[in-house]
């Protein structure tokens, strides 16, 4: 018997006189010609047990409405969870420009369709290495790890050595995809970090840095939300044999912390989310790199870069610096691929940084600073809770652990849930080390009432 073929009016080309049009203009009468390469015994057989189609564009509608509401999100839900993605104030401003249709619908922005998006990614550019403290800045990756990945690779051909050595006090998630992307060919060896403190093991560093070590690299502040206040020291090791020194920053601590270009970085990466950017699913990220303004480093970045040059007509240009050095020109040839950016982004984080100024950034900071101290102090006062790395200044996120209330952070979050609370990253899988410890977020949206809130609803579900 003929299955019945069904036509999805939202899916292009289901009728099946198109489809029958198409497949005659390739020479073949059946879609499953071209999958005659796929060997029988690796294709699926059976049903996938999807629902019934729903033909109809509003039965479509009113069924996804139907399952998302079944979701509660930080509208509804106060929430202190961050781990990597962060709930900061968006100005409004941020949406109406990245939302014009000059930039939304750009792809690669050439001259032939540029309305203003090479100049603002220019300016971009600027002001991020202003607030850096470095003189380049790419457009940006992927997201904050690929920029940190691509970093070490960088560093690994500069340097012309095979091996890094990376914080054990790294986001995890950021450490295996520096993993994937190193390999093959750069090893990454992890440096455990002072169970005391947070921040990395100085000691245990030194003894691994030796001439072939291509790069040091560190999160400041860390996975944890410590603040490393050895980077000083850090760099001086690493570059007495001829290393590098690459930092992840959090971009909104650098109104009150000091860019790492100030403690020796040689390349500094983060990640551009909280800049503007709203939370998805999974945030929108986009990673920047920025370094000096050398040959050695520029040459080496796989992104593009832009600036800005007097034309013949007497006016400023901007457009892409080193074109050659990209895998636009050398394709297969290249050092690394380039392909689909995170442009948007980065004119967003320009329109963000543009309405802070460096005055807006400093009291942010200062905010951010003051609330994670509250916080962290708050919940310390609750009974059989107790804050972890105390002595070490934090920015942003805090870690507290919970082993002598005699409950799983797992359960804690579960009856958060029930105040409306979205509770902690729990840390007792990913650092078992630490027992059972949770990492709390805290950010300029929070309140002195909202932290409050936090902590009563702590000690009752810990009572």
């Amino acid at each position: 018997m003929e299955k019945k073929k069904i036509v999805y009016p939202y899916i292009p080309n289901s009728e099946p006189s198109v489809q029958k049009e198409m497949l005659e203009a390739i020479g073949i009468n059946d879609i499953e010609e071209l999958y005659k390469c796929i060997p029988e015994e690796v294709k699926f057989k059976g049903s996938m047990g999807l629902p019934e189609p729903l033909l109809s564009e509003w039965d479509l509608k009113r069924h996804v409405d139907g399952m998302m509401s079944k979701n509660a999100s930080c509208l509804e839900y106060l929430s202190f969870l961050g781990g990597g993605c962060y709930q900061h104030h968006v100005p409004a401003i941020c949406d109406e420009v990245n939302r014009r249709s000059e930039f939304l619908t750009a792809y690669a922005g050439e001259p032939y369709e540029d309305h203003g998006r090479f100049q603002a990614l220019f300016e971009y550019a600027s002001m991020m290495a202003e607030l850096v403290d470095m003189d380049v800045v790419n457009v940006p990756t992927y997201d904050g790890s690929q920029a940190a990945a691509t970093s070490l690779r960088m560093a690994s051909r500069i340097t012309k050595r095979d091996k890094v050595l990376v914080a054990g006090n790294s986001s995890p998630d950021r450490l295996r995809i520096i993993r994937n992307y190193c390999h093959p060919g750069v090893e990454v060896e992890i440096i455990p970090f002072d169970p005391k403190t947070g921040r990395l093991d100085l000691d245990a560093l030194k003894e691994k840095i030796n001439d072939g070590i291509a790069a040091v690299y560190f999160e400041n502040p860390s996975f944890f939300g410590t603040i490393e206040t050895t980077g000083q020291a850090i760099a001086e090791a690493i570059h007495s044999s001829g290393g590098l020194l690459v930092v992840f920053v959090e971009p909104n601590s650098l109104g009150v912390l000091a860019p790492p270009s100030r403690y020796g970085a040689d390349i500094v990466c983060g990640d551009l989310q909280s800049l503007g950017l709203h939370m998805y699913y999974g945030g929108a990220r986009a990673g920047f790199i920025a370094t000096p303004d050398e040959e050695r480093f520029v040459m080496e970045y796989p992104s593009r870069l832009f600036g800005i040059a007097p034309t013949s007509h007497k006016e400023w240009g901007f457009g892409d610096v080193a074109w050659e050095r990209t895998s636009f020109a050398k394709r297969e040839n290249a050092k690394e691929f380039v392909g689909t950016a995170a442009a948007l982004w980065a004119i967003t984080a320009g329109v963000y940084l543009a309405l802070m100024g460096p005055k807006g950034m400093e009291e942010l900071g200062k905010g951010i600073l003051q609330r994670t101290r509250y916080a962290r102090d708050l919940l310390a006062k609750i009974p059989g809770v107790k804050p972890m790395f105390d002595q070490t200044p934090a920015y942003r996120e805090f870690v507290m652990n919970f082993d002598d209330t005699g409950m799983k952070v797992k359960e804690i979050n579960e009856k958060l849930l029930e105040e409306k609370i979205f509770g902690c990253v729990d840390l007792s899988e990913k650092f078992p080390a630490l027992g059972e410890c949770g990492l709390f977020c805290v950010t300029e949206i929070h309140t002195a009432e909202d932290i409050e809130f936090l902590a009563r609803a702590i000690a009752k579900v810990v009572s």
